[in-house]
């Protein structure tokens, strides 16, 4: 029990210092009872209220803490802008990166839900950044949602970050994606399909045509060219067979550097690990049983604090430097 009040403890100095305001009534109250949420889901390594409340060292009987989460969770005030982001943004500035790998990928959560998220690429694990939630099962989201979260992620990434990359799968390669992060003045690498066309010096070809004669472990690259029947461009189309791989796949770039764009694409398969974290080999929370996405979002407020927490005392031992620099404005 003496490590469940330590944790707890650091917890709060955690959610306290990395806060950027002042913490008063509702808001005060509500912030503590994330906090526990957030201490429980370590401790306990589950994501259902019940079990939640199970691994919390307070003097409270369990079913009034579970009613506590449940207020919670339903609270339509509980939102991002209040509960989430400014802790993003206080994570950045602490970290203090010139350069930002971002990763973006789909996974399903609670009952019939699909999170989307976006990720930073930090020492070898993916850490949650902005992220959304909504009903249905896995497959493809609409592009208007992709570029409505690389909107919301923009104005916390800090001004003394000299560069971004951006990193997608399959379902990432829309133009106006890529128009988006392109106007950002972000760099980005998104892997495509075989059959994709390319226009060249405006003749068109499938993308394909650049692994003719490719061998295993090299890439190949062709500047300048165009991209499906908008002609989106100018960008550059790159195959690369790796040496890990059955056979080669084929990526989009605003980087000129064919092997610069495969060297961090790979970084792209990091945020594997924080869904196989948040689900089978961590919190559970595809079995959360939620199946709002409302009420699944405020869940996972606490479940990414928590994995922050995690990483941060734990895999990486720097959490005590967040305590220790950061002072709420």
């Amino acid at each position: 029990m003496s490590d469940c009040r330590t944790t707890y403890r650091k917890v709060k100095e955690f959610v306290k210092c990395l806060y950027p305001d002042e913490l008063k009534g509702n808001l005060h109250r509500n912030m503590n009872t994330l906090t526990a949420m957030i201490t429980g889901i370590i401790i306990g390594k589950e994501t259902q209220l019940p079990q939640i409340a199970t691994n919390v060292p307070e003097e409270i009987k369990l079913p009034s803490t579970e009613k506590r989460f449940k207020r919670l969770i339903i609270n339509e005030s509980v939102i991002e802008q209040t509960y989430f982001l400014p802790f993003i943004q206080s994570v950045l500035i602490n970290l203090g990166l010139e350069e930002m790998v971002l990763a973006i990928d789909g996974s399903l959560v609670g009952r019939g839900c699909i999170c989307l998220m976006i990720s930073l690429i930090y020492k070898h694990r993916a850490l949650p950044l902005v992220f959304s939630v909504v009903k249905g099962k896995k497959g493809h989201l609409p592009e208007q949602m992709h570029v409505e979260l690389v909107n919301k992620l923009r104005p916390l990434i800090p001004e003394s970050t000299q560069q971004v990359i951006f990193l997608g799968d399959g379902e990432f390669d829309g133009t106006t994606l890529q128009q988006t992060l392109a106007g950002f003045g972000w760099k980005y690498v998104s892997r495509t399909s075989s059959n994709i066309t390319i226009y060249a010096d405006d003749e068109p070809f499938q993308i394909e045509m650049l692994a003719t004669m490719l061998p295993k472990g090299h890439c190949k690259g062709l500047e300048n060219c165009q991209i499906t029947r908008k002609k989106y461009g100018p960008v550059t189309a790159v195959a690369w067979w790796g040496e890990d791989q059955n056979e080669p796949i084929f990526l989009v770039t605003n980087f000129l550097s064919a092997s610069k764009t495969c060297t961090y694409y790979s970084m792209r398969f990091t945020i594997e690990t924080f869904f196989s974290d948040q689900k089978s080999r961590g919190f559970n929370i595809d079995k959360s049983h939620l199946s709002c996405p409302q009420r699944l979002t405020r869940l996972m407020y606490a479940s990414c604090l928590a994995y922050l927490w995690i990483i941060f005392f734990w895999y990486l031992g720097i959490g005590d430097r967040f305590v220790q620099t950061h002072t709420p404005s």
